[in-house]
């Protein structure tokens, strides 16, 4: 198992993780050819520092994703965050600590980066991920909300 960052061609596959489960399959369109907003997004992603999709490979094939952004902040001192999102491991591998490895990797990344937190949200229809991210270190401090502009 090894880790990359993405690159536009790996896109396709990135996409099909995010549709494989549950809510991904309401929220993605994993068809082909692929919607010009997800090429839109990865552009906008690969242009902005400090904003990448870290993948786990095995056997040559994409099997995990997740996004890495790093945010600079004023707050608490002026601590650096890592902002972790769209976090998918292949069904097939599920259950393989695919996703505590790719979680470490990225915790690596963020304090390579000087980030003094790391930080996530997560879907509360998610509910066997909670312990999950509790077993890796991650603690439920604030109450996030969101508001859907489209």
């Amino acid at each position: 198992m090894k880790f990359r960052m993405a690159k536009k061609s790996d896109l396709k596959e990135i996409v099909r993780l995010l549709a494989d489960d549950e809510l991904g399959s309401k929220r993605e369109k994993y068809e082909d050819p692929l919607p010009e907003a997800y090429y839109n997004a990865f552009s906008a992603i690969e242009n902005q520092g400090g904003n990448q999709i870290l993948l786990v490979i095995k056997d040559e094939i994409i099997i995990g994703c997740l996004q890495l952004t790093i945010i600079p902040g004023l707050a608490r001192l002026g601590i650096k965050r890592a902002q972790i999102e769209g976090v998918r491991v292949d069904q097939n591998y599920r259950g393989q600590k695919i996703g505590e490895a790719l979680f470490r990797e990225a915790i690596t990344i963020a304090k390579s980066e000087g980030c003094g937190l790391v930080q996530l949200t997560t879907d509360k229809e998610r509910k066997d991920v909670f312990r999950f991210y509790e077993k890796l270190g991650f603690t439920s401090t604030h109450e996030g909300m969101k508001l859907i502009l489209n």
